[in-house]
């Protein structure tokens, strides 16, 4: 089930707000300034299948936010726990960093852990399959697929080469919680 917690920078121990309410999560997200949907996960997609039957199988959702949003180019990242690298595809976005365009991910299947360090306060939002969360361009964030991972989702973007983490140099991340699947 998906949820949110929200602390203060200072107090990673200490949820302000801890919930797994739908509407509260999708409120105080959207009051954030953060796109959270749930779409309907309607195929069974696993790890490991092949891009175009994912993109097919939500083909109508995805021109949706095509024609709204203006997105160029989409893609899939499908990981699971067999994947040798997963260690390595793990660190490589622990650490606090920011992109230069919005990041878009649709859960198709699996989980993972988005935090997100607005103001002066960190949003943990815990995404699962059917979840869509769009990070707005420039938010300092992190993302988490614990040590054993297994998603798929789809990803939107303006443009690729704008995608590439810009890193913070920042230890927050360090102080708060992981995903431990």
């Amino acid at each position: 089930m998906s949820a949110l917690k929200i602390f203060q920078e200072q107090q990673p121990d200490a949820a302000i707000l801890s919930t797994q309410n739908r509407e509260e999560i999708v409120q105080a997200l959207n009051d954030a300034g953060i796109r959270f949907e749930k779409w309907e996960a309607h195929d069974d997609i696993a790890p490991g299948d092949a891009p175009e039957k994912v993109i097919e199988a939500y083909r109508k959702d995805i021109d949706r936010l095509i024609a709204d949003q203006g997105y160029q180019t989409v893609d899939v990242v499908s990981l699971n726990a067999d994947n040798p690298n997963k260690a390595e595809l793990r660190k490589k976005f622990l650490d606090e960093h920011r992109h230069s365009e919005d990041e878009v991910r649709f859960f198709v299947a699996g989980s993972g852990l988005f935090s997100l360090h607005l103001g002066e306060n960190v949003y943990e939002v815990l995404c699962e399959q059917g979840d869509l969360i769009s990070v707005p361009a420039n938010t300092p964030h992190w993302f988490d697929m614990g040590p054993n991972p297994y998603f798929v989702a789809i990803r939107l973007f303006n443009n690729p080469d704008g995608w590439v983490a810009k890193f913070t140099g920042s230890d927050i991340a360090n102080n708060f919680s992981r995903l431990e699947n």
